[in-house]
């Protein structure tokens, strides 16, 4: 049976717009399930890039969300809103939430959360909410990843990178990254990608058409932008796709489109934490049916870097903003 839930906890607070040193350890109320929620006492929290942007003033929450930082968790269900099934009581879950998941309690709607993978540690299971819900959706859903089709995906350690090729392997595609060193390239190799480019010593767009005989690429994931939006129009294929997560190289650049015109490309690009519960519902019956498989017979598995207590968020985000990683941090709640 669930332990008694206190009134109280412990959760990480954004002090101040700034670098890591603004996080700190507060007290807070534990939250209460709303109807369609579930409580999570949480096991492990994931940190992402979005978390680093919050902290810094330029991604606020959206409303209604908490304000303390956090996008997914591992745990287990210990309190229920009205209208869930008490069959959840006690399970262990991942849950993809708006914020709140520096916390040891946070609230989740009960469709966004998904039984944890058997076989799989809580900690390794928290890396998955964020990075393979975003993955899905940009990479099978608005991307429309083919088998046989060629796919590159941009930073290829990150955790979005990491689950990327994986799951774009395990669907029959031909996976091309980048990534900032050649032990990041050989990670990339091991995970399974076709083919690792050396963004700092190679052209990426030079090497994508040597790789592909001219071609290009059918899809492109990208979450750096500014110089590489133009780019990844050289490198694409006609009618090939690009698809815009993030803009690590600033949002704002010029572009000459008629490159776009003439090759009929479609770029878009989406964000996932406003969207509604709804929308992430789907995304979630979606994992479950088609990925929770792949990991649960071990092909697909999140990688993890490295994991932080949680009053040490600050450095977890350091290492975060260092890119020194390969793979997921979380840190322990």
């Amino acid at each position: 049976m669930p332990n008694a839930i206190p009134a109280h906890m412990t959760a990480i607070d954004i002090t101040k717009p700034g670098g890591p040193e603004v996080l700190m350890a507060g007290n807070h109320d534990v939250p209460k399930p709303k109807s369609g929620e579930v409580l999570i006492k949480v096991a492990y929290a994931g940190v992402n890039r979005p978390d680093c942007l919050q902290r810094m003033g330029a991604y606020p929450p959206p409303p209604g969300a908490p304000k303390i930082p956090g996008l997914e968790v591992s745990g287990e269900v210990v309190g229920l809103g009205e209208g869930v099934s008490d069959t959840m009581l006690g399970s262990k879950v991942i849950a993809l939430v708006a914020g709140g998941g520096y916390g040891e309690y946070v609230c989740a709607h009960h469709t966004n959360t998904i039984s944890a993978p058997k076989g799989l540690s809580m900690d390794a299971a928290a890396c998955i909410p964020e990075t393979f819900f975003t993955v899905w959706h940009n990479v099978f859903q608005r991307g429309r990843l083919k088998a046989g089709e060629i796919f590159l995906v941009h930073g290829g350690t990150s955790g979005i990178g990491t689950t990327a090729i994986q799951l774009a392997k395990a669907f029959g595609a031909t996976v091309i990254i980048t990534a900032g060193s050649d032990e990041k390239c050989e990670a990339c190799l091991k995970l399974g990608a076709d083919h690792a480019i050396n963004y700092k010593t190679q052209d990426f767009v030079e090497e994508v058409r040597k790789i592909t005989d001219g071609k290009g690429t059918d899809l492109i994931l990208d979450m750096v932008g500014g110089s590489y939006i133009e780019r990844n129009y050289d490198a694409s294929s006609e009618d090939g796709r690009i698809v815009q997560i993030a803009f690590l190289d600033g949002p704002k650049v010029e572009v000459n489109f008629a490159k776009l015109m003439m090759k009929r490309l479609t770029h878009t690009g989406s964000t996932l934490r406003a969207r509604p519960v709804e929308f992430k519902a789907q995304i979630a019956k979606e994992l479950h049916e088609q990925v929770w498989p792949l990991i649960e017979a071990g092909k697909v598995a999140p990688v993890m870097h490295s994991e932080f207590a949680l009053a040490d968020a600050a450095k977890a985000h350091a290492l975060m903003e260092s890119s020194d990683h390969i793979g997921k941090i979380v840190l322990k709640v």
